[in-house]
């Protein structure tokens, strides 16, 4: 999950706690499984103009930063709204209806993040120089492989070829 993505997934967030979302939740998904996202943010609203407000304020907030939404379903509802950012998709519910869905329950080999976790710098995957320690055997396997000496043979065959030309 690159940076930016995690900070737009932030701001989501932050638009949702704007606007007073409740029981916000952040799912990194998990990459074997089949979804078709890297992060779902899921909140709760106490009414509809509540629920239509808070997508109001992220849709608002990430397309300030550049970032307009790809679909927006269910806002004339207002029971549940999805906002479709292609990396994330945001879910605003009313209650009943996040009880009934149950995401978190559905998505449960998603791993649950804080916005703290978001705000941390990503950590990227080291990796392991392959080093051979070089022994009496690993030289003696070379050279009989022919590699120094293959080198010589084939700088004289291409002197003999210049010289008979």
């Amino acid at each position: 999950m690159n940076a930016q993505t995690r900070s737009q997934v932030a701001s989501a967030v932050q638009a949702c706690e704007e606007k007073k979302g409740e029981d916000i939740s952040i799912l990194e998904m998990d990459k074997s499984s089949s979804a078709f996202t890297d992060y779902f943010v899921i909140c709760t609203g106490r009414n509809p103009r509540q629920v239509q407000a808070i997508a109001d304020e992220v849709e608002l907030r990430l397309k300030k930063a550049g970032n307009a939404a790809n679909q927006v379903e269910g806002y004339n509802q207002a029971d549940w709204i999805l906002i479709d950012f292609v990396d994330f998709v945001v879910h605003i519910f009313s209650e009943a209806s996040r009880k009934f869905y149950d995401l978190e329950r559905l998505w449960k080999s998603a791993k649950k993040v804080t916005l703290a976790d978001l705000k941390k710098p990503v950590a990227r995957p080291r990796m392991a120089a392959k080093v051979e320690p070089i022994t009496a055997r690993s030289k003696t396997a070379s050279t009989a492989r022919g590699t120094k000496s293959g080198t010589t043979a084939q700088t004289r065959a291409a002197g003999r070829r210049r010289k008979s030309s």
